[in-house]
C-alpha cells in the first residue's frame, strides 16, 4: 500500500510536470498572454467601476472595458506601428543603397567646426579623426540597419502578428471579467502566509502598473514630443526617430537626448543655428522635463525602486525577454526585493523584535489577472 508521504511526492511530481508542460503550450504565444494580462490588470479599476453601475452584467462591462483599451492604448500604438513599418522600409532601402551616409555627415560636422575648435583639436593631437569617423560611422550603420530591419520584420510577420493581437484581445475580455475569480484560487493557491501573499501581490500588481503607467506612459511622451519636433523641423523618419527616442527615454537623465543631442551639434555645426537652438531649447525644457513632471504624479513615490535598479532590471529584461523585459524586469527586481524584506522581516520576528515595521500591502485588486 502506497504511503501518503509517497503519494503526496507522487503528486507533487505530477504538478509540476503539468504546469511545465502548460507553459510549454502557451510559449508561442507568450506575448498575447503575457501583455493581456498586463492589460487587464492596468484596466481593472475602471472595469470595477463600470461593473458597479451595469450591475450583474459582467459581460457588457468587460467590453466597455475592452473597447476603452482599444481606443486609448491599442489603435494609437497600431497607427505608430504601421508608420514605423513604412519608415523602417524607407530608411533600410536609404542605408542599402549608400544614399544616407553618416561617414559623409561626420565629415562635414568636422570641417563645419569653428576654426578655434579645430586648432584646438590639432594642437592635442585630434586632428586626423578619420578612424575614429569611421568607427563611429559603421557603428551607426550597423545598428540603424538592425532598428530598420526589425521594423520591416513586423511586416513580414504580419500574419503571425494579427494572431497574437487577436489572441491578446481575447484573453483580455476574459481575464477582465473572470480575473477577480482566477485571482483569489491562485492566491489560494500559493503555499505561503496571509502576510507574505498580501504584501507579494501588492508588490506585484504596483510594480506592474507603475511601470506601466510611469516608465512606458513617459517613454511615449517623450518619443511623441521628440517625433512631432523632428518633423516641424523637416528631419526625415520623425516616426522611427520618435520610437527610438521613447526606448532610449527608459535610461535615465540621458534618455532621449542621444537621438536629438546629436541632430542638434549638426545643426549648429553646419549654420543651421535657428535649427539648432529650437531642437536644443525644446529637447531641455519639454522633453527633457516630462519624466520629472510625469513620473511622480503617475507612478507616486510609495512605488518607486531606485533608478539604478530600474535601469538594469530593465535592460536585462529586454535582454532576455524583449519587449515583454521592460514590464518584467523591473517586476522581477520588485519581488527580489520583496521577498528579502519579508524574510529579513520573518528574522526579527523570530529574534523575539517587533514586527511593526512589516509592509502593510493592500490586497491586490480583486480581478489582477
Amino acid at each position: 500500500m502506497n504511503s501518503p508521504e509517497l503519494q503526496n511526492r507522487t503528486f507533487l511530481a505530477l504538478l509540476i510536470i503539468v504546469t511545465l508542460a502548460f507553459g510549454w503550450v502557451l510559449w508561442p504565444f507568450s506575448s498575447a498572454v503575457f501583455w493581456g494580462a498586463t492589460l487587464a490588470l492596468l484596466f481593472a479599476p475602471f472595469y470595477r467601476r463600470v461593473l458597479r453601475r451595469l450591475g450583474p452584467h459582467k459581460n457588457i462591462a468587460a467590453l466597455i472595458t475592452l473597447l476603452l483599451c482599444i481606443v486609448i492604448v491599442i489603435l494609437p500604438v497600431s497607427l505608430i506601428t504601421a508608420s514605423l513599418i513604412r519608415e523602417g522600409a524607407l530608411l533600410y532601402g536609404r542605408l542599402s543603397s549608400g544614399e544616407l551616409n553618416f561617414s559623409a555627415y561626420f565629415d562635414q560636422v568636422f570641417k563645419a567646426l569653428p576654426p578655434y575648435v579645430s586648432n584646438f583639436l590639432e594642437r592635442i593631437g585630434m586632428h586626423d579623426l578619420s578612424d575614429l569617423w569611421a568607427a563611429i560611422s559603421t557603428g551607426v550603420m550597423t545598428g540603424s540597419k538592425v532598428i530598420a530591419s526589425q521594423a520591416l520584420q513586423i511586416g513580414q510577420n504580419a500574419f503571425v502578428f494579427l494572431i497574437n493581437f487577436g489572441l491578446m484581445l481575447y484573453l483580455l475580455f476574459f481575464l477582465l471579467r473572470d480575473g477577480s475569480a482566477l485571482s483569489l484560487r491562485i492566491r489560494e493557491a500559493i503555499p505561503l502566509s496571509t502576510l507574505h501573499k498580501r504584501h507579494l501581490f501588492s508588490k506585484f500588481t504596483t510594480v506592474i502598473r507603475a511601470t506601466v503607467k510611469g516608465s512606458i506612459v513617459v517613454a511615449i511622451v517623450q518619443g511623441t514630443l521628440g517625433g512631432i519636433i523632428f518633423a516641424i523641423l523637416g528631419i526625415q523618419g520623425a516616426v522611427l526617430w520618435g520610437v527610438i527616442m521613447a526606448f532610449l527615454s527608459l535610461l535615465p537623465a540621458i534618455g532621449a537626448g542621444l537621438i536629438w543631442g546629436p541632430v542638434a551639434i549638426y545643426f549648429l555645426v553646419t549654420g543651421s543655428i535657428a535649427e539648432a537652438v529650437i531642437l536644443i531649447a525644446y529637447g531641455v525644457l519639454v522633453i527633457g522635463l516630462v519624466d520629472n513632471v510625469l513620473r511622480p504624479i503617475l507612478v507616486g513615490k510609495d512605488t518607486q525602486m531606485p533608478d539604478y535598479v530600474v535601469l538594469i532590471t530593465t535592460l536585462g529584461g529586454i535582454a532576455l525577454f524583449g519587449i515583454n523585459g521592460i514590464v518584467i524586469g523591473p517586476v522581477i527586481a520588485a519581488l527580489f526585493i520583496a521577498a528579502w524584506d519579508l524574510f529579513t522581516l520573518s528574522d526579527d520576528d523570530a529574534d523575539g523584535e517587533p514586527a511593526s515595521t512589516a509592509p502593510q500591502g493592500n490586497a491586490p485588486p480583486g480581478n489582477g489577472a
